[in-house]
């Protein structure tokens, strides 16, 4: 039938998804999302197969695009986020002004960055389209997503038992020349009770994520003199438990007791990635099997050896290399763009193998391990550039066992079975792992020394699907990032990022476990005073 079958189909799926869309509400009354729009979806001459919205929680609040985007790849579905290079629309369906716009850059926000709130505040939204291709299956996937995750059982208006006639006969006028025939729409499949008869329950939500800020003139300034270390809740000592790096990005940990820091973070830490035939970064968000990849580092021999059950160990020198042979590429890390060198055939025939698909291992040039990351610095119009590694955000992740802890409790009751804390601890690959007394205290931190080590907090760790898979089998459970957005008022931070910039001797740096960690406050956070004189920190 060619496009005006295309244009028919599409906006039949356009407007049933629009219809219950706008009808959502929580058991308060409240509505379940805000769509823009400048139409009322009755003209598919004026109004395209797509719909943009954002979530709201009970209270009218804006749950922000990322964390929403994060939840419908749980589902499989693809959203697009942003302002969709439409910063015009985008400033006045949101109410967005000029100052506005200044403020969200001053506060960090580019496009395509995770920053969906400033000050509470949206600063895009969320659109799904429909195609040719689409079937009223995906429109119902993506209600019963909303549904799932919105919306619990006691919210029980939900406006899912159109007839098949209402919905063909008032899609578009019936004067509409495209549309005189209802006959010729397909059928809808209901959503029944039944089939909703799982979803979660809903938890109050208040989204007001800020973007973090760096908040000295050099994120390797020493603690200030000044400044006082927390000794918080009795004073118990905040120790280092467990240290891990990531040789190969999004492969195995590989678990040390010390280890040099160097001038991007731990030695080694993501210094080497897979990439597949067209030199794309892979994670284990398309290639889970990526977490059976063991890397381990023999830093008296120079190398690195690699094991995966059913293969034989392969090494890779330590070394650069930097003769003629070698081969020189670009690829991208979250955007960024950075300079790297293939590790050979040997090891992309292994990889290749295991795997199942052409890739290749390369590692970071030392060309570009001048990286930076910029982060605004509080009261500085200027930033401050630190040299990265692979890694997505920052130099290392810190996470709290009594986060974790606090967190397995939910999980567990969720699975309606028993869950190790180890498990969780490498679900969450953090670099550093600490042992404080209060659960999620350390996301109050401005500071941290660990030994004569220095570290600047730059802000939360905001989590995605990747701790929905078991580092050990590979297998996916969606049920862990649900449970960590439920556990933290419908967001999905957990544990804090660092930066360090080494002190420059001829002496390297040693991260240990074991070692003490002294935090120092974020501004006008109260500190509780030790309980006595011995429990008292040095500062």
């Amino acid at each position: 039938g060619g496009m005006e079958k295309i244009k028919q189909h599409t906006f039949a799926l356009t407007h049933y998804t629009y219809t219950v869309l706008s009808t959502l509400k929580y058991a308060n009354g409240a509505p379940v999302v805000r769509i823009y729009s400048d139409t009322d979806f009755s003209n598919p001459d004026v109004q395209g197969p797509i719909i943009n919205f954002n979530v709201l929680d009970e209270n009218g609040e804006v749950i922000g695009f990322s964390q929403v985007d994060k939840m419908a790849s749980l589902y499989n579905i693809h959203v697009r986020t942003g302002c969709f290079c439409n910063t015009g629309a985008c400033q006045m369906h949101l109410g967005i002004s000029n100052e506005d716009i200044q403020r969200n850059l001053q506060a960090g926000h580019v496009c395509g960055d995770d920053i969906d709130l400033v000050d509470g505040r949206p600063t895009g939204s969320v659109r799904i389209s429909f195609g040719y291709m689409s079937s009223f299956e995906d429109a119902q996937t993506f209600l019963k997503f909303i549904v799932a995750t919105r919306l619990s059982e006691s919210d029980t208006e939900i406006p899912f038992q159109f007839s098949v006639t209402k919905l063909t006969t008032e899609s578009v006028p019936d004067d509409h020349p495209s549309f005189n025939n209802a006959d010729e729409l397909s059928p809808i499949p209901h959503i029944s009770d039944r089939e909703l008869g799982n979803n979660l329950s809903a938890t109050k939500m208040t989204v007001n994520w800020q973007p973090p800020e760096a908040e000295a003139e050099s994120v390797r300034a020493a603690v200030s003199e000044t400044a006082v270390p927390t000794c918080r809740r009795g004073g118990k000592p905040i120790t280092v438990t467990n240290i891990y790096l990531y040789p190969i990005k999004s492969c195995s940990a590989f678990e040390v007791t010390e280890w040099p820091v160097g001038n991007q973070g731990l030695l080694y830490d993501r210094n080497w990635m897979v990439v597949n035939q067209n030199g794309v970064c892979m994670t284990q968000k398309q290639e889970p099997r990526l977490c059976l990849v063991n890397p381990s580092i023999d830093l008296k021999k120079k190398v690195m050896v690699i094991q995966a059950e059913g293969m034989d160990p392969i090494s890779v020198s330590l070394e650069e290399n930097t003769g003629k042979d070698a081969v020189i590429c670009e690829s991208k890390v979250c955007s960024h763009r950075v300079k790297t060198y293939d590790c050979g055939e040997r090891i992309a025939d292994w990889f290749s193998l295991l795997l199942g698909r052409p890739c290749r291992l390369i590692r970071q040039s030392s060309d570009m391990k001048n990286r930076s990351h910029q982060k605004n610095t509080k009261g500085l119009a200027s930033a401050t550039n630190i040299s990265l590694s692979l890694v997505n955000e920052a130099q290392y992740l810190l996470i709290n066992v009594a986060s974790i802890l606090h967190l397995k409790e939910h999980i567990s009751a969720r699975l309606e079975e028993p869950l190790e804390i180890e498990e969780l601890i490498r679900r969450f690959r953090a670099n550093i792992v600490i042992s404080a007394p209060e659960s999620f205290e350390e996301e109050e931190w401005a500071e941290i020394s660990i030994g004569a080590l220095r570290f600047q907090v730059v802000g939360p760790c905001s989590r995605c699907q990747i701790i929905c898979i078991d580092q050990q089998s590979g297998e996916r459970n969606k049920e862990f990032l649900q449970s960590l957005s439920a556990a933290r008022g419908r967001k999905t931070n957990f544990g804090i990022y660092l930066m360090n910039q080494p002190l420059r001797s001829s002496f390297p740096d040693i991260l240990s476990v074991g070692s003490q960690v002294l935090p120092v406050l974020e501004e006008n956070t109260e500190i509780q005073p030790p309980t006595s004189n011995e429990e008292k920190c040095s500062g």
